[in-house]
């Protein structure tokens, strides 16, 4: 995917910091999220997973959606749009059926709640009784590092960088 996505990538200069822009709004949603996470432990549903049961998956879906628009092309974009939709929903079912086993009644409800992935309004008084007292309320950068999410950033700044030297190639040697 990767591959051809770069075979069919125009990026410029206006594309790439455009994309990069995406980028950062997907890597904030993904960062808040991953400080509210603690990994088999807890159902979480403070923060961003008031709002949307994947806020990991929606920052991600930014993170596609700027690389797409820093490829600049629609054939390159669509490769990562299908490979997005795909992919990452049946990522999504699949930890959904996980979280069901693992957290029961709690999930259900939970589920009922709050959306899969398209985020709205949190509804605090809803969400209280499935508050479980071990998860922090707040955002935790100790959590945030816990679960390595400083590796979505340096990926970004990696592959951004790809995607500006592919444009560099374009320009340099014309294609």
């Amino acid at each position: 995917m990767a591959l051809a996505y770069l075979y069919f990538a125009a990026p410029t200069f206006r594309s790439i910091a455009i994309g990069a822009c995406y980028c950062l709004i997907g890597l904030l949603i993904r960062g808040t999220a991953a400080g509210h996470l603690w990994k088999d432990k807890v159902l979480a549903t403070t923060g961003p997973y008031s709002r949307t049961r994947n806020p990991l998956y929606l920052g991600s879906a930014a993170l596609a959606l700027g690389f797409i628009v820093a490829g600049h092309s629609w054939v390159g974009g669509a490769v990562v749009g299908i490979y997005f939709a795909v992919f990452y929903y049946a990522v999504m079912r699949n930890e959904e059926e996980d979280l069901r086993v693992r957290f029961g009644a709690v999930f259900e409800k939970y589920a009922e709640i709050v959306p899969l992935f398209i985020p709205r309004a949190a509804n605090p008084a809803r969400l209280a009784d499935l508050h479980d007292s071990q998860q922090p309320v707040n955002f935790s950068w100790p959590q945030f590092m816990r679960n390595r999410e400083y590796q979505a950033v340096i990926g970004t700044i990696a592959g951004l960088g790809v995607v500006a030297l592919r444009m560099w190639v374009r320009m340099r040697y014309g294609y």
